[in-house]
C-alpha cells in the first residue's frame, strides 16, 4: 500500500473523528475531495495534502486553523512521525519507517502485477491506430501513432479493460487504384499517371508483380492488381530490401488483433445499410447536382458529401460505416489515433455516430503531433527511396546497425516518440539516439534496469547470495532516507500506471522512470561516498579477513530493496514497450567504481 493511500485512510479516520466531535459536518467529509501528493520542492515531509484549504471554506473555518485539528488527530496515528502546518493550512506529513515497509512488502508480494488491475474488470476497448494508407511504406511519421496507440492499449489492459488492437486498411477508392496505375506504367517504364506514385518501391512493387503475378498487369484486371498491391505493401514484397508494413510494424514490437479492410465493408453492404438507416433518421439530404450528403445538424460544421454525384461513396461514408462497425462489435469505448491534419473530421464523425443513435462519448481520437527529425545538429529532411519522404525502416535500420543490437532502434524510437505529451511535436535526434552513453535518455533508462540486474548478479556470482525472500525481519532493516525515499516513489506506481491510463499519457510513464533512475544514482553515489556499498568491493574482498568486516545482514535486505525497484522498473519498461536488458554493451561499473 502506498503512502498516498495510507494518509487517505489516515486522513479520512481523522475527519471523521473531526465530525464524531462535532466539529465537522459529516456530510462534508463524506467525499472529501482533497489532494495527496509529494511536497513541493523544498518542502518538508513525506507528502502534502490540501484538506484543510478544501474544507475551509465550506466548513466555515479558517483553513489553518481547521489544519491544526486535523495534524492533531494525524499525530495520534503510530505511522505518522510529524505534521507541519504550513502557508494557509497545508498538512506536510512525515512517516515512520514501517509505512515505508509496507510498501516493499506489496511490491515483493505482487511481483509483476504490483499496481495492475485484475483482467477483465473495465471496459471493452477497440484502440485503432496507425491505419496508414497502404499505398506507400510506413514513414516516421506514422511511427509515432503507431507506438502512441499501443502503449495506450498497453496501459489499458494493465488497467483491466479488454483491449482489442485493429489497424483500419484503406483499400477502397481512388488512392488504391492510382497506386496500380503507377505500378503498370512503372512496368513500362512510363512516368507516374497525375496524381499517382512514384519512388523505388513502385519499381520494387511492378518488378515483383511482374515475377509472380504477370496476368495482373493486363488492362482487364484492375481489380486484382489493386488487391495485389494492398497484399504486397501490407506483407513485402519478395526479393526486395523494402519490408510490408506488417513486418516493420512487428519488429516496433506491435501486434494487431484486427485487419479490418475498408474495401469488405462495401463488399458486404455495410456501407450502404449505414447510409440507408441515416436516410431514415432524415439525416441525408440532395444537392442540386445530385451529390449525397449527411445533414450534420451543426452550424459550425457543414454538411459532408458521403456518394459523390457519379455514384462513387467518399471516405467519409466509408468511416462512418466502419465505427458504426465497430459499435455493433459492443465496443464499450472507441480510441482511435490520428494525426493533429485530422482535427477538423472529429466532429463531423461524432455527429454520424449520434445520428445512428449511439453515445458519442464513446467515441475518443487522440491527436498527435508531427516528428522531425536531426543529424548531426541540422534538420532532416531526405530519405534514400523516398527522397523528401524518410521511411521508419531507414531509421530503425540506422540505428540497429550503429549499435549492434537488433532491438535498438525500436527502443530509441519508442522511447522518443513517448517521451513528450501526444500533442508536442517531438525532434529525434538520430546520432543522439544511437550513442551508448548516459546522455541518451534511451540509454540512461535501460542502463538503470541492467544495474540493478547488475548487483543481484555480482551477489551470486561473488559472495554466493541469491535474492532473499521477503521477510518482515530484513524489511525492518530498511532506514537508509534515500531507500525510504525510494520505497515511496515505488508506492505511487499504481496511481502513475492509473493516471497514464485514464489521460491516455504515456509520457507519465516514462518521467516516472527517469525518477526512479535519478534517484537510485543519487542513492548510488552517496553510498560510494559514505563508504557504505551495498556489496563489497574487489579490493575489500581481496584482503584477507574481509569477511569479518562484512555486514551479511545489510547486504541481504539491500538486495531486498533492489529486487523490490528492478521488479517496479521492470514493469514500466514493458508498459512502454521497451527491453529491459539485464546486460548492457556497456556494462554497468563495479560496486568499487564510481558510476558513470
Amino acid at each position: 500500500m502506498g503512502l498516498e493511500e495510507q494518509l487517505r485512510g489516515h486522513m479520512d479516520e481523522a475527519l471523521e473523528a473531526l465530525a464524531s466531535a462535532g466539529e465537522l459536518d459529516p456530510a462534508l467529509v463524506q467525499g472529501a475531495g482533497y489532494n495527496v501528493e509529494p511536497p513541493r520542492r523544498g518542502g518538508s515531509g513525506d507528502l502534502a495534502s490540501n484538506v484543510a484549504l478544501v474544507l475551509g471554506k465550506p466548513a466555515k473555518k479558517n483553513p489553518r486553523e481547521l489544519g491544526e485539528r486535523i495534524a492533531e488527530r494525524l499525530r495520534e496515528c503510530p505511522d505518522v512521525r510529524e505534521v507541519d502546518v504550513a502557508g494557509p493550512g497545508f498538512l506536510n506529513v512525515g512517516f515512520h519507517p514501517p509505512a515505508f515497509h509496507r510498501v516493499l512488502e506489496e511490491v515483493l508480494g505482487s511481483g509483476r502485477a504490483y499496481g495492475r488491475a485484475p483482467a477483465a474488470t473495465g471496459e471493452r476497448v477497440n484502440v485503432e491506430f496507425v491505419s496508414a494508407n497502404p499505398t506507400g511504406p510506413l514513414l516516421v511519421s506514422h511511427g509515432r501513432g503507431a507506438v502512441v496507440g499501443d502503449a495506450i492499449a498497453r496501459l489499458l489492459e494493465a488497467t483491466g479493460h479488454r483491449v482489442t488492437r485493429e489497424y483500419y486498411i484503406n483499400d477502397f477508392g481512388n488512392q488504391v487504384r492510382l497506386l496500380a496505375h503507377s505500378v503498370r506504367a512503372a512496368r513500362a517504364g512510363k512516368p507516374p499517371p497525375e496524381g499517382g506514385y512514384g519512388g523505388d518501391y513502385v519499381k520494387e512493387l511492378a518488378a515483383a508483380i511482374q515475377k509472380h503475378h504477370p496476368a495482373l498487369l493486363e488492362p482487364d484486371a484492375e481489380g486484382e492488381l489493386m488487391r495485389q498491391c494492398v497484399t504486397l505493401m501490407l506483407d513485402g514484397m519478395p526479393d526486395s530490401e523494402l519490408a510490408g508494413i506488417r513486418p516493420i510494424l512487428r519488429r516496433m514490437g506491435i501486434e494487431f488483433d484486427v485487419w479490418t479492410s475498408e474495401e469488405s465493408l462495401h463488399r458486404w453492404g455495410r456501407v450502404g445499410r449505414t447510409l440507408a438507416e441515416l436516410e431514415d433518421k432524415g439525416r441525408l439530404s440532395q444537392t442540386d447536382d445530385g451529390a449525397t450528403v449527411f445533414v450534420t445538424g451543426d452550424e459550425d460544421e457543414k454538411d459532408r458529401v458521403v456518394r459523390k454525384r457519379d455514384g462513387n461513396f467518399t471516405y467519409f461514408a466509408s468511416d462512418i460505416a466502419y465505427h458504426d462497425d465497430k459499435i455493433t462489435r459492443g465496443f464499450e469505448r472507441m480510441i482511435d489515433v490520428w494525426g493533429a491534419d485530422h482535427h477538423g473530421y472529429i466532429a463531423r464523425l461524432k455527429s454520424a455516430i449520434e445520428a445512428l443513435g449511439h453515445d458519442a462519448e464513446r467515441f475518443e481520437v487522440l491527436l498527435f503531433q508531427l516528428v522531425s527529425l536531426m543529424r548531426d545538429g541540422k534538420p532532416y529532411r531526405m530519405g534514400k527511396r523516398l527522397g523528401n519522404l524518410i521511411t521508419l525502416q531507414e531509421i530503425i535500420d540506422e540505428i540497429d546497425e550503429a549499435v549492434g543490437n537488433p532491438h535498438a532502434g525500436r527502443d530509441a524510437l519508442r522511447f522518443f516518440y513517448l517521451s513528450r505529451r501526444v500533442d508536442t511535436p517531438i525532434v529525434l535526434d538520430i546520432e543522439l539516439a544511437k550513442k551508448q552513453e548516459s546522455e541518451n535518455p534511451v540509454f540512461y533508462i535501460q542502463y538503470g534496469h541492467a544495474r540493478l540486474c547488475s548487483i543481484q548478479r555480482r551477489a551470486k556470482e561473488k559472495l554466493g547470495l541469491g535474492t532473499p525472500r521477503y521477510s518482515a525481519r530484513l524489511a525492518a532493516r530498511v532506514d537508509h532516507p534515500l531507500e525510504l525515499k525510494l520505497l515511496a516513489e515505488l508506492g505511487r506506481y499504481p496511481a502513475v500506471l492509473a493516471e497514464a491510463a485514464v489521460g491516455r499519457d504515456p509520457h507519465r510513464m516514462v518521467f516516472y522512470l527517469q525518477g526512479i533512475a535519478q534517484a537510485f544514482q543519487s542513492y548510488y553515489t552517496q553510498l560510494r561516498t559514505e563508504k557504505d556499498a551495498i556489496l563489497p568491493s574487489a579490493r575489500q574482498m581481496a584482503e584477507s579477513g574481509w569477511e569479518a568486516d562484512w555486514d551479511r545482514e545489510k547486504t541481504l535486505w539491500r538486495l531486498l530493496w533492489v529486487d523490490a525497484i528492478r521488479t517496479v522498473y521492470r514493469s514500466g519498461l514493458e508498459l512502454l514497450g521497451l527491453e529491459a536488458p539485464e546486460r548492457m554493451t556497456r556494462e554497468p561499473e563495479d560496486e568499487e567504481e564510481p558510476p558513470g
